[in-house]
């Protein structure tokens, strides 16, 4: 039950068949980063139709639309668009059924972090600031993102001269759907919500041999399987019980053959931290024992480990403090007290993040938008994001996002200096 909030929640509720409708089209239709050309299109179009300035293509297919409303703040609201490649199991009636191209054969496509749910939370909340100027003064900024998923799309959009085109807000906002908080909640929390994403991938050389003269050998496999397990310590031993980390070994690939012991071994692995400090400490210790690991296997100087880091790197979310607050303090017009959530940080990542990093230094808030069914939350089957069984209650997680969205958005364009 929603309490005497300042935004009409009759309006936004009269919407809500209009909303369902698109997110259906738009969870029916994913397309894969960097290959969002449709879903861009109506997401602009949508904007276009309740008077937002739109701009297309840009940073890739992103889009940004504006809507001046004479002299205020500007509020940055941003949405991702991308899919994931994966077959949906969902058995909904209108799942996704998309098959694409990909890495040399097909895949399903499929919205599995619920970004269709973000993308319709946007025109949602769009539709209903748009339909009550009377009530702000001020400017919407509407990024629609790409490649959220592959950590490009934020980077792309501030390459192509976001601020500078199109001015520097003073607010940035965004929300993820929650695929374990109840439709009809919010997560909320400020600090570090989100970990620094990286990966790295280690070449473990050796001297091959027949599997049947293993003593002819230096074997990586051993050595690689051998490093594996001692990066499990940089966690345990390295980094202080206080402090966050995630060292994964994702995959090992090499060889050829049952009896050929392979002269080299690659190990993929994926870095989660919240700090600088611990992200640089766990940098230091990957090349320490991977180089420790090859010397004691007694492989020369010359066939030492390569360890190559990524540049793909996502930095942790930060939610501005004061941000927070006034957000949390919008959603309490709205919503009941227990249905306003302390969110636990993850150590999932988000490019949503960099919007705060620049030399601007904008205030920025990601907060979780609660999307599971009662019967899901009853029953304790809690498909977590990116798996082809999640999937979202939409009405209610539509109506509880578009209107403690735009009640933080009234509250922020009408606080007092």
């Amino acid at each position: 039950m929603f309490l005497t909030p300042n935004v009409d929640t009759s309006k936004i509720a009269a919407d809500k068949d209009y909303l369902v409708k698109l997110y259906t089209e738009l969870h029916q239709s994913p397309e894969l980063s960097l290959e969002e050309k449709e879903t861009s299109k109506k997401l602009a179009n949508e904007l276009r139709k309740v008077g937002f300035e739109v701009t297309e293509n840009f940073g890739g297919y992103g889009i940004v639309g504006i809507l001046k409303n004479g002299k205020g703040p500007t509020i940055l609201y941003r949405t991702d668009m991308d899919a994931l490649p994966m077959y949906e199991k969902t058995g909904l009636t209108y799942k996704s059924e998309v098959e694409v191209p990909y890495n040399g054969g097909k895949v399903g496509t499929m919205h599995s972090c619920g970004h269709d749910i973000h993308m319709t939370n946007w025109v949602g909340t769009a539709r209903y600031m748009a339909s009550i100027k009377d009530q702000w003064k001020g400017t919407l900024m509407f990024i629609g993102q790409p490649a959220e998923e592959i950590g490009a799309g934020a980077r792309a959009m501030l390459a192509a001269g976001l601020y500078e085109k199109f001015g520097v807000p003073d607010y940035g906002i965004g929300l993820h759907s929650s695929p374990s908080l109840p439709a009809g909640t919010v997560g909320l929390s400020d600090g570090y919500t989100m970990a620094n994403s990286e990966f790295a991938d280690i070449k473990v050389f050796g001297i091959g041999a027949h599997g049947a003269t293993p003593h002819m050998s230096i074997d990586p496999v051993v050595t690689a399987s051998m490093i594996v397990m001692e990066l499990q310590t940089i966690a345990s031993r390295s980094v202080k019980p206080i402090d966050d980390v995630v060292v994964t070994v994702g995959a090992i690939k090499g060889g050829t053959k049952h009896n050929i012991i392979p002269d080299e071994v690659t190990l993929q692995i994926t870095m989660r931290t919240f700090t600088e400090e611990v992200r640089l400490l766990v940098h230091k210790r990957i090349e320490e024992i991977a180089r420790g690991v090859a010397i004691a296997a007694g492989l020369p100087d010359d066939k030492m480990p390569e360890v190559i880091f990524r540049e793909e790197f996502t930095p942790a979310n930060f939610n501005n403090p004061v941000l927070i607050q006034s957000l949390r303090k919008s959603a309490s017009k709205v919503l009941e007290a227990n249905n306003i959530l302390e969110a636990e940080p993850q150590m999932v990542a988000e490019d949503f993040s960099l919007y705060g990093k620049t030399e601007h230094q904008v205030p920025t808030a990601l907060f979780w938008l609660g999307t599971v069914p009662d019967q899901r939350i009853q029953s304790g089957d809690l498909p977590g994001l990116h798996s082809p069984f999640y999937y979202p209650e939409p009405a209610k997680s539509l109506e509880t996002g578009v209107t403690v969205v735009s009640q933080a958005m009234l509250d922020l364009f009408n606080q007092k200096d």
